[in-house]
C-alpha cells in the first residue's frame, strides 16, 4: 500500500488525486494533506481521509481549521515549515506535489531529500531548479513520476526506448480560449474571458497561464529536466481538440503519442501507480466520435510568452526563475484587475531584461533569484 502526501490537496490536482484514492482505498492511505486558504474543502478531506498530519499556510487558519473539526484531529502545523514536515513525514512513502507556484519548490526538495518518491505536478519545481532537483533525484535515489497530461505522455510514449533513440518531443497545446483571437482583440481580453478555458478545468493561475501560452512555456523548461533532452529538441504545436496529450518523436521516423479524454485524473493514476494501471474513472475514447484533429504552430507575435519561456531556458542559470517570478506576480496582478492581458507578457520581458543571468547552486540561491524577480516585476509593474 502507497502512502501519500498530498502537497496543494485543495486544488484541481489534490482534488482528482483524492478521486483516485477514494476509489482504491486498497492501494492507498493518506499521511499528510496541505492546502491553502480553503478551510471548508479540506475539512471535508480530513474528515474523508483521516491523514495524520495537516499543514495550512498560517497559524490564523490553523487555529480556524482546528476549531472547526471535531472527534479525533490530526497534528495541525502551518507555513513552509508544516509544508516540509507533511512532504518529510516519516510513514509517507510518495508526496503529490501538486502546491501551485514557486511555492512549491521547498517542501517538493524536501521531500525528494527525504527518499520520498516524487508524483511531479508543479513543473515550478523544475523551471526554477531544475538542475538542482534533478542531481538530488539521483543522489538519493528517488523516482520522479510526471503528473502533467503533456508530460505524463511523453513518459508513456518513451517507455522501453532509449533516450539516445529520440529526435523530438513535441508538447500539444489546446491553443486555451483564445485561440482565434487577433492581437486587438487580446488587448481588450477580460478576467472572464481568460478563466474560460474550452477544454480543461483548472485553477486560476494555470488558466491564465494556458491563455498566454506560457503554462506551455514552463512545460518546455519542465520537460528539458525531466528526459534531459536540449530545448531545441522540444517543440510545442497547438492541438485544438486536446486528445493526443503529446508525442515523441524518433531518428527512425516514428512517433509515438498517448491519447485520451482530457482528464486530469488518467495521469495521475498513472503516476501513482506505475508501473501498473487501475481504473482512473476517465471516460474511455471513442475516435468514431471526433470529426478529426487538427495540428498548427503557435503565434509568438500573439503569445509572446511562449517565446520568453523558449528565451530563459536557451538563457539557463538564474533566467528560468526569475521569468517564472515575474509571470506569477503578472498573473495575480491580472486577475486582481490591475493591469491589462497582454501587459503580462510585457511585464515579464521587461523584467527578464534587467537580469544577468547567473549560476546557481543551492535551493537557498534559487528562492533568492525568485524574490528579485518578484521585487523587480512590481517595480515594473508600478504595484506594491
Amino acid at each position: 500500500m502507497k502512502k501519500l502526501t498530498i502537497l496543494g490537496s485543495t486544488g484541481s490536482i489534490g482534488v482528482s488525486t483524492l478521486d483516485v484514492v477514494a476509489a482504491h482505498r486498497d492501494k492507498f492511505e493518506v499521511v499528510a494533506l496541505t492546502a491553502g486558504s480553503n478551510l471548508t474543502l479540506l475539512k471535508k478531506q480530513i474528515e474523508a481521509f483521516s491523514p495524520q498530519l495537516v499543514a495550512v499556510v498560517s497559524a490564523d487558519d490553523a487555529k480556524k481549521l482546528d476549531r472547526m473539526l471535531a472527534g479525533k484531529k490530526p497534528q495541525i502545523l502551518h507555513g513552509v515549515e508544516g509544508m516540509i514536515a507533511a512532504a518529510t513525514a516519516a510513514d509517507t512513502t510518495m508526496v503529490v506535489a501538486a502546491i501551485v507556484g514557486a511555492a512549491g519548490l521547498a517542501p517538493t526538495a524536501a521531500a525528494i531529500m527525504a527518499g520520498k518518491d516524487v508524483a511531479l505536478a508543479n513543473k515550478e519545481t523544475l523551471v526554477t531548479a531544475g538542475h538542482l532537483v534533478m542531481d538530488l533525484v539521483k543522489k538519493h535515489d528517488v523516482n520522479l513520476y510526471p503528473v502533467d497530461s503533456e508530460h505524463c505522455a511523453v513518459f508513456q510514449s518513451m517507455v522501453g526506448h532509449r533516450n539516445e533513440d529520440v529526435a523530438r518531443v513535441i508538447l500539444t497545446a489546446s491553443g486555451g480560449p483564445f485561440l482565434k483571437w487577433t492581437k486587438e482583440q487580446l488587448s481588450q481580453a477580460t478576467i472572464k474571458d481568460a478563466l474560460n478555458h474550452p477544454n480543461w478545468s483548472m485553477g486560476k493561475k494555470i488558466t491564465i497561464d494556458s491563455a498566454t501560452m506560457m503554462n506551455k512555456g514552463l512545460e518546455v523548461i519542465e520537460a528539458r529536466w525531466l528526459f534531459d533532452i536540449e530545448v531545441d529538441r522540444i517543440a510545442v504545436n497547438i492541438h485544438p481538440q486536446s486528445i493526443i496529450h503529446s508525442m515523441v518523436e524518433y531518428v527512425d521516423g516514428s512517433v509515438m503519442a498517448q491519447l485520451g479524454v482530457p482528464d486530469m485524473k488518467g495521469p495521475i493514476a498513472y503516476a501513482l501507480t506505475y508501473p501498473q494501471r487501475v481504473p482512473s474513472g476517465v471516460k474511455p475514447l471513442d475516435l468514431t466520435l471526433l470529426s478529426g484533429l487538427t495540428f498548427f504552430n503557435p503565434d509568438l507575435e500573439r503569445f509572446p510568452a511562449l517565446g520568453l519561456a523558449y528565451q530563459a531556458a536557451k538563457a539557463g542559470e538564474s533566467m528560468p526563475a526569475v521569468m517564472n517570478a515575474a509571470n506569477e506576480i503578472a498573473v495575480e496582478a491580472f486577475l486582481e484587475g490591475k493591469i491589462s492581458f497582454m501587459t503580462i507578457a510585457e511585464s515579464i520581458e521587461k523584467t527578464m531584461n534587467r537580469h544577468v543571468a547567473h549560476n546557481l547552486t543551492s535551493i537557498e540561491e534559487v528562492l533568492e533569484a525568485d524574490l528579485w524577480g518578484r521585487r523587480t516585476a512590481r517595480e515594473v509593474l508600478g504595484i506594491a
